[in-house]
Order: C-alpha cells, then sequence, then structure tokens
C-alpha cells in the first residue's frame, strides 16, 4: 500500500506570541507537485520546517512518507530530500566533492555513489563542471548542485523551499524545466514553497497560506474558475480617489497600490465602458485579464501578495530566526 506523500492534522507552530502555523490540515499525494503559495511570512517555510523535522511542532501531527515527523524523524530524514531557501553547499569543494560528501552522509552504498552521482549530475547539467569549485559556480548552477544533492539519495519526497529565489527570470524558468524532468525521471513528489505566482502555475496543485492558515487549496485551473471574475487594472492621478467611486457608485472593492488601481468584475470587457462613462475618473490606462492566481488570493485576503508582504507579513519569520538564535525551540 502506497501512503500519501505527506498528511498532516492540526499542525501548529508557535514562536512565543506568534502563530506561525495555524492548525493546518492537509493531504500531499504521492508523485505530485504540490506547492505552497502565499506571501513571505506566511507561515510556508515554518512548516517546511515541521515536515523535514528541522523544527518541532507545538500541536497538531504529521507525518512524511509514512513516518511521525516527532517518533521517526530518522526515518523522515532518510526519506527525504531538502533544498533550503539560502545556499548550502560548500564553495571550496569541487560539485563531485560535495555530492560524495552528501552519499556519505546518508549512507549511499559505495558501488551506487559513482553511478547515482553522475545521474543527479547530468540531469542538472552539472556533470562537465564536476571537477570545479563551488565557489566558480553562478547562482542558478549553485541552485542546480543542490537539486542535484538533495536528489542523491533517492528520497520519496523532495522539499524545495522557495527554490528559485533571488534568480533571474531565464535561470528560473531552466529550475523549473529540471524541476519537471526530475518528476518524471525520478518517480518522485516533490513539495516546494513560492511566492511567485507563475511558479505554482506549474504545480499539480496549491495552497495558498495567509497568516499561518490554508485559505485555499485545489489546482491552479480549478482556484481560478472559482473566482469567476475578470481582473480590471488602471492607472490615474488619485489611486485612493478611485478606490472610493468604485465602491460607492459600483459596490465594488479596489486595491490601490501606487498610482495603480485593481479589481475583479464579471465581464471585465463589458464593464469598461461604463467605469469610463460613470466614474468620471482621469484614467489613463486600462487594462483586462482573465483571472489569475493573484486573483484567488485578492478574493480570499482582500489584497494581493504584494500588498501582503509590504504590510510586514515577516513577523513569524522574524520570531523564528529569533527563536533560533537564542536555541529555543518551542
Amino acid at each position: 500500500m502506497t501512503h500519501p506523500a505527506v498528511v498532516t492534522t492540526g499542525l501548529t507552530k508557535h514562536f512565543g506570541d506568534v502563530e506561525a502555523v495555524r492548525g493546518i490540515d492537509l493531504t500531499v499525494h504521492s508523485g505530485e507537485i504540490f506547492g505552497f503559495l502565499g506571501p513571505n511570512g506566511a507561515g510556508k517555510s515554518t512548516t517546511i520546517s515541521m515536515l523535514c523535522t528541522l523544527t518541532t511542532p507545538t500541536a497538531g501531527e504529521a507525518r512524511v512518507a509514512g513516518y511521525d515527523v516527532v517518533r521517526e524523524r530518522d526515518d523522515v530524514r532518510r526519506s527525504i530530500g531538502l533544498v533550503f531557501q539560502d545556499p548550502t553547499v560548500d564553495g571550496y569543494l569541487t560539485a563531485e566533492r560535495n555530492l560524495r560528501f552528501h552519499a556519505e552522509l546518508y549512507g549511499v552504498p559505495h558501488a551506487d555513489i559513482g553511478p547515482r552521482l553522475r545521474g543527479v549530475l547530468e540531469m542538472v547539467g552539472l556533470w562537465d563542471r564536476r571537477d570545479a569549485k563551488v565557489s566558480t559556480f553562478s547562482g542558478g548552477m549553485r541552485r542546480r548542485l543542490e537539486i542535484a544533492r538533495g536528489l542523491l539519495h533517492s528520497p520519496r519526497v523532495l522539499f524545495l523551499d522557495e527554490p528559485t529565489v533571488g534568480l533571474d527570470p531565464q535561470t528560473r524558468s531552466s529550475i523549473w524545466s529540471y524541476i519537471r524532468e526530475l518528476k518524471e525521471a525520478e518517480d518522485i513528489t516533490v513539495f516546494l514553497t513560492t511566492h511567485y505566482m507563475d511558479e505554482a502555475e506549474h504545480c499539480d496543485r496549491i495552497a495558498i497560506m495567509d497568516g499561518g492558515r490554508i485559505i485555499a487549496l485545489d489546482t491552479p485551473g480549478a482556484l481560478k474558475a472559482a473566482v469567476g471574475k475578470d481582473r480590471v487594472q488602471f492607472q490615474t492621478d488619485d489611486a485612493s480617489g478611485a478606490v472610493a467611486v468604485l465602491a460607492e457608485r459600483f459596490g465594488i472593492r479596489a486595491v490601490a497600490s501606487g498610482d495603480t488601481v485593481v479589481f475583479q468584475v464579471h465581464e471585465g470587457e463589458r464593464f469598461v465602458p461604463e467605469l469610463f462613462s460613470r466614474s468620471g475618473l482621469p484614467i489613463r490606462s486600462i487594462s483586462v485579464a482573465r483571472p489569475s492566481l493573484d486573483d484567488v488570493f485578492m478574493s480570499y485576503t482582500g489584497r494581493s501578495i504584494r500588498d501582503a508582504e509590504a504590510s510586514g507579513g515577516g513577523g513569524a519569520r522574524r520570531a523564528a530566526a529569533l527563536a533560533a538564535a537564542r536555541g529555543g525551540r518551542r
């Protein structure tokens, strides 16, 4: 019988008075690419830390690859690969030495190390650079090497915490090509966090997180279809005044950021002429688009992910960092 890759029930984590994760119930199926989408500070990284046994839950339960993350930590660790948000490969060692050291730590049989090492390095396009020191690698190459390292011991679940953060768009696209290829080649579950909307589109299913809770979970297509409204965006010299006008005259809740106003409405193209004729707003430019994942987030929270990050949603992360610095896991 095949276990689900990840199962959580009421998974909770507090750092002092900060509720970083607030009772998550979740099932991730074996073999899928599953994404956590949400602003920085939403609780995504804290959740992954609990699933990878790096942080002990305050309450609730979680099982990864069939093993309990508290009572069977060693079994969990043998069953997972983990690529951290921050680089962890050793720049003074070659790519091959980094991977061989990892293989020894995980007890990969000696006869399997050579073939396995070549296989993962070829998968991420670094076999020809195996003898080069990692200090000579670009950021994208280092991230690819970390993915190769996470795959070396044949994990059942690969966790990727913001795998493309800080990378240019072309390198981000390349990383996603490798992620899709490895899912087919390795037959594993990929569990990742991201705050990039375009990346979440690659996932089989996504859970949108905000304030330590899962506020929506489904396929990207189903989540967008459920919104059912078009996204209208326009530029004006009085964004805050435009928000008030939309609320008073049309009963529409809009969001302003700088000189840009965004709102959702059914049949956006039909609504635009009415907006111009009835609002009296000094609109410089306007566009209409079908629902996006950012619209899904906005429909549940009343703000965009960018606005959520700008409002200082990183409290949970700061509390986690402070607790780790004090050595005080709770």
